[in-house]
C-alpha cells in the first residue's frame, strides 16, 4: 500500500493527459523512498457525472486520495503530500491558470488490522 486515486471531472479528458500525470505521480512516490515500488499503485477515474461550484460547464476538478498504511511519521506524510500537490500543479498549470479548476489531495492512513493484501509483485521486484 501506498494506492493513490485521481478523481476527476470528465471535462478534464480532452484537456490534460492523465496517463502522463500518473506516471509523473507515480515517479514522485517512488523517488520520496517511502514506499517500496512492488506497492504503489496509481489510478485515475473519470467522474461522468459531476456538479461543481457555480455548475459553469468549464468548472473543472481533480481531487487526489493517497492511501497508505501506518508507520510513517506527520513530518513523512506531510514531505509526500507536498512533492505531490508540486507534481500536480506542474501537470494541472493550464487548469490552474483559469478560474474553473480545484485540486485537492487527501492522505488516508489505513489501520493494518483493517487492511488484507495478497502481492505477488512483490516476491519478483525484492529478487533484483
Amino acid at each position: 500500500m501506498p494506492h493513490l486515486t485521481v478523481e476527476y471531472s470528465a471535462n478534464l479528458g480532452d484537456l490534460s493527459d492523465m496517463g502522463a500525470l500518473c506516471d509523473s505521480l507515480h515517479a514522485t512516490m517512488i523517488s520520496s523512498g517511502l514506499f517500496e515500488l512492488g506497492a504503489v499503485r496509481v489510478r485515475a477515474r473519470p467522474c461522468p457525472h459531476y456538479a461543481v461550484a457555480d455548475l459553469l460547464v468549464e468548472n473543472s476538478f481533480a481531487d487526489m486520495i493517497l492511501r497508505i498504511g501506518t508507520g510513517r511519521s506527520e513530518d513523512e506524510r506531510k514531505s509526500i503530500g507536498a512533492a505531490l500537490m508540486k507534481t500536480a500543479e506542474a501537470h494541472f498549470a493550464p487548469q490552474l491558470a483559469r478560474p474553473h479548476f480545484a485540486l485537492t489531495l487527501e492522505i488516508q492512513e489505513i489501520s493494518s488490522a483493517f487492511s488484507w493484501r495478497t502481492n505477488a509483485i512483490h516476491p519478483r521486484l525484492r529478487t533484483k
